[in-house]
């Protein structure tokens, strides 16, 4: 059996658990509050500073801008080598399309991205054959005519161009990162 209580009492009962509750919820709201800003002030983001570039990382990738580019890498200037060579800088590219063959897909994703993911500086990027290489079919050929660039495994590190050419060459593993630095001089971070 129940005992028989008032409604004055059972008011007063019910008053004082919605009293503890809103409490409890104020104060779990505070307490999260408190708990995402201190989680928000641990920077644990890399900075660098290039040439008078900032470079952030985020994600494990680079960002950095040049001009009203938005730029992003896998590796920092720093963790690449300088490319000597004489190359076409970014304005050449400007607004038309780009042919690329690549045995290296990293190599590849950077050029897309930065080229024309990002910043669509280049009309297009289309995959293609260099002439003498045995591709799929339904590949179209291009030559130096056309902006191509031909990213190919190599023992030897080497970006070079040859009229509308670009030639990156280097170690399965580092193709990524050396197309990055092509990246860096084209752009004039380094």
């Amino acid at each position: 059996m129940r005992k028989i209580i008032s409604k004055e009492t059972d008011a007063k009962k019910q008053r004082r658990t919605q009293f503890i509750v809103g409490i409890l919820l104020v104060l779990i709201m505070v307490l999260s509050t408190i708990g995402y800003s201190l989680n928000n002030q641990e920077d644990n983001s890399e900075k660098i500073i290039y040439n008078e570039f900032e470079f952030v990382k985020e994600n494990n990738l680079w960002n950095t801008n040049v001009g009203n580019f938005q730029f992003v890498f896998l590796y920092n200037p720093t963790e690449t080598e300088e490319i000597e060579s004489d190359l076409n800088y970014l304005n050449e590219y400007d607004n038309l399309p780009l042919y690329i063959y690549s045995e290296n897909s990293d190599a590849m994703m950077e050029i897309y991205r930065n080229l024309f993911y990002y910043n669509q500086i280049v009309e297009r990027v289309q995959e293609a054959c260099p002439e003498g290489e045995k591709c799929d079919e339904e590949i179209p050929i291009k030559n130096c005519t056309n902006n191509f660039i031909i990213i190919k495994k190599s023992e030897i590190s080497e970006v070079r161009q040859e009229d509308n050419c670009v030639f990156i060459s280097g170690k399965d593993e580092d193709l990524a990162r050396i197309t990055d630095g092509f990246l860096f001089k084209i752009s004039g971070i380094q």
